[in-house]
């Protein structure tokens, strides 16, 4: 073997080589974010490319999952919560990715089965089902009608969030819970 054709096939192993490191980093960094295996399609997080917002004009709803996948012919969102803890998804969590749900349906045409929500510890998978999906439309309509009042009472019901509150300094009403 000439000098020349050593150099070629010990550049081509160096090579090989980094591809294999790029790949395993990108299968951790999957790994880490909680991604199922198929295609990102969309991703709003710094490691990934910056996606545009999903509009339903039918709902009047905006969003940016952190990430879209490409599951066969479904597309999954999944919602990235990587300080949280718990061992059930929280309520506000679930209807977030609810959301999301929606957004795919009417971005792209179809209802995604399901939707992935990922702590720091636990990835849940959560049905996209009648249920949530009325429970969604439930929450918004909610929601509109109290961005038309002037003065919406706030929960109270949580002593811990109460407790951080950024209003409680001025707030009257906290008072009713310590």
């Amino acid at each position: 073997m000439t000098p020349i054709e050593i150099g070629l096939l010990l550049l081509a192993g160096a090579l090989a080589l980094l591809a294999y490191w790029v790949w395993r980093g990108g299968a951790r960094s999957r790994a880490r974010a909680g991604l199922p295996r198929g295609e990102v399609v969309y991703a709003d997080t710094g490691d990934w490319r910056q996606g545009k917002p999903l509009y339903a004009p039918r709902y009047g709803l905006v969003g940016k999952p952190d990430y879209l996948v490409r599951e066969g012919r479904e597309i999954v969102p999944v919602e990235v919560k990587p300080s949280r803890r718990a061992s059930e998804p929280y309520e506000a969590d679930v209807l977030q990715l609810a959301a999301y749900c929606l957004l795919v349906e009417e971005e792209f045409g179809e209802s995604p089965s399901h939707g992935l929500l990922r702590y720091r510890d636990h990835t849940f998978r959560i049905p996209f089902d009648r249920q949530l999906r009325e429970t969604l439309l439930g929450v918004m309509a909610d929601m509109r009608l109290d961005m038309e009042e002037d003065d919406v009472p706030r929960s109270h019901d949580d002593p811990t969030r109460c407790r951080f509150c950024g209003h409680r300094a001025h707030c009257q009403q906290h008072r009713l819970v310590d």
